[in-house]
């Protein structure tokens, strides 16, 4: 057999004891999370509705704790609550020994993770907590441990074996802890009421902040917006046409309303047979498309694309406001 086919099959092979390990990872982190949400269908939920009454009902912030690995969950569960309406701050236990306990006041909720609930670093923060009457919630595998004792409500997670082969390194548990992080989070912004509007005032940035922009937010308006009158000859209508430079005029009557809109397509289809001398009113293409400023960003382009435009009057009353462009969509992030 030549090398070369030998270290193909090597490859082969080693393609496939990849390809194993990962559906085993798979398979084991998703028997931990059937077994949660056994759980919370169970014995965890009238627990779990504890935590959120405490949680929903601090004055100040929920504070997230935990050390090693339980830590990094516990950072990224912060930054959800935060980021959905919730007011939360991530206390590493190792800095609370070392002043940052002056974070934590009488008005928060301290929610701590550690799977095995005897976490050495937890303890000057349950202390704390203790002391100031600070609710505490806990996240742990072991309802006997010192921090589920010390705790108002103990979220006892099933115990999962872990993807690690040597039973070692967290892997379902932290899968577990996460899963049961974004619970707390999605249950505490659907029982404020937190919607997508909220959702933008605290993203406004990325692609995420784009989605979550409104017409109002991109729209041409005041003199920027090409409107010409109904009976406004074409030679006239095509200087501010081509002065607003946004491809489209907007026709209104008497009134103010908008009555069409004339398009560079418009312009193509009527090259000729006396353009120039026609009025505005002959050539639109009357009861165009519009949206209100209030409609996301993200549906203002859908309209858009589905309509093979590249504009949309933005109107009030039936008078245009604004106009949106499908660059300026484009330019913010917004797909």
């Amino acid at each position: 057999m030549s090398v070369g086919l030998k270290q193909d099959l090597a490859t082969a092979e080693d393609h496939s004891e990849a390809v194993a390990s990962a559906t085993r990872t798979l398979q084991l982190e998703a028997q931990g999370l059937s077994a949660l949400q056994q759980a919370l269908s169970g014995e965890l939920s009238a627990n779990f509705a504890a935590a959120l009454g405490i949680l929903r009902g601090c004055r100040g912030r929920v504070i997230v704790t935990g050390m090693g690995k339980s830590g990094h969950v516990g950072l990224k569960v912060s930054a959800t609550l935060a980021s959905t309406g919730t007011p939360a701050y991530f206390v590493h236990p190792s800095e609370a020994s070392h002043g940052d306990l002056g974070m934590i006041t009488p008005d928060d909720a301290v929610l701590a993770f550690s799977w095995s609930g005897e976490t050495v670093e937890l303890e000057n923060i349950v202390s704390y907590s203790r002391r100031f009457a600070v609710p505490l919630v806990a996240v742990t595998s072991n309802p006997e441990s010192t921090l589920a004792k010390a705790a108002e409500v103990v979220l006892t997670l099933p115990r999962s074996k872990e993807a690690c082969p040597h039973g070692l390194a967290p892997t379902t548990s932290t899968m577990m802890q996460l899963a049961l992080g974004d619970c707390i989070a999605i249950a505490l912004l659907e029982s404020k009421g937190f919607t997508a509007l909220d959702f933008g005032v605290l993203h406004p940035g990325g692609q995420l902040g784009a989605r979550l922009k409104f017409v109002d937010d991109l729209m041409h308006r005041d003199t920027d917006l090409p409107l010409t009158d109904a009976d406004t000859v074409m030679s006239e209508a095509i200087v501010v046409m081509t002065e607003k430079a946004l491809g489209c005029l907007g026709v209104v009557d008497r009134n103010g309303q908008l009555q069409g809109i004339i398009t560079d397509g418009d312009l193509r289809r009527h090259m000729g047979n006396g353009l120039l001398d026609r009025r505005a009113a002959e050539i639109m293409t009357p009861a165009p498309k519009t949206v209100t400023r209030d409609i996301m960003a993200s549906a203002a382009l859908e309209i858009i694309n589905a309509s093979a435009i590249t504009a949309l009057f933005v109107v009030e009353d039936g008078r245009p406001v604004g106009l949106v462009h499908i660059h300026d969509l484009l330019r913010a992030g917004v797909a």
